[in-house]
């Protein structure tokens, strides 16, 4: 299973906590952390200063807590349990699908399911919003989807059209109906 992983897993890069202004690379590939610091500073003893890299491999990382610390500060405490389970071999496979994979999964779940899954990260708030997800969802509860559905659905969202309504859609096409014909 591990195999189909890339060669890294996760990467991030931030800057130290003020008054610090030195920059900060994690990187964490199939078999090591890779931790790079660039010390920027304007005082004179630390401009020749060369970049630094710590390498260690998962089983290394995870008894070095000074490294731990160090990644704990930069990035914080959830970064750093982030990345003690993937050196752990604890992979979030979920994570790691694309989003077209992962619209069609969320297009059969129940909508009380897409409510709460919304609510679990970023990157999951988007999908469970997306015009992608709301037109499949809206496609499988409809039996049919007129070319006039379509560009209503195109301008008010597939998301609020299938909230609305049946009787204010009509009201709405109707709308949209009788604008096209007095601007021709």
């Amino acid at each position: 299973m591990a195999s189909w992983l890339p060669e890294t897993l996760y990467e991030t890069v931030g800057q130290g906590p003020a008054p610090s202004k030195d920059y900060y690379q994690l990187l964490v590939t199939r078999s090591q952390v890779i931790f790079r610091w660039w010390k920027i500073s304007l005082r004179s003893e630390y401009r020749s200063a060369r970049p630094g890299e710590s390498k260690d491999t998962h089983e290394d990382f995870l008894d070095n807590s000074h490294l731990q610390v160090q990644v704990a500060i930069v990035f914080g405490a959830r970064t750093l349990d982030y990345v003690f389970n993937l050196c752990q071999g604890k992979f979030d496979f979920l994570e790691r699908l694309s989003d077209s994979l992962l619209l069609s999964i969320i297009s059969y779940l129940d909508l009380e399911d897409v409510a709460r899954l919304s609510q679990t990260s970023r990157r999951f708030a988007k999908l469970c919003k997306s015009d992608l997800l709301w037109e499949r969802i809206v496609q499988s509860a409809c039996d049919t989807i007129t070319p006039d559905m379509r560009m209503l659905a195109e301008d008010i969202g597939w998301r609020q059209m299938f909230f609305t309504n049946k009787l204010q859609l009509q009201r709405l096409l109707r709308k949209r109906k009788q604008r096209r014909g007095n601007q021709r």
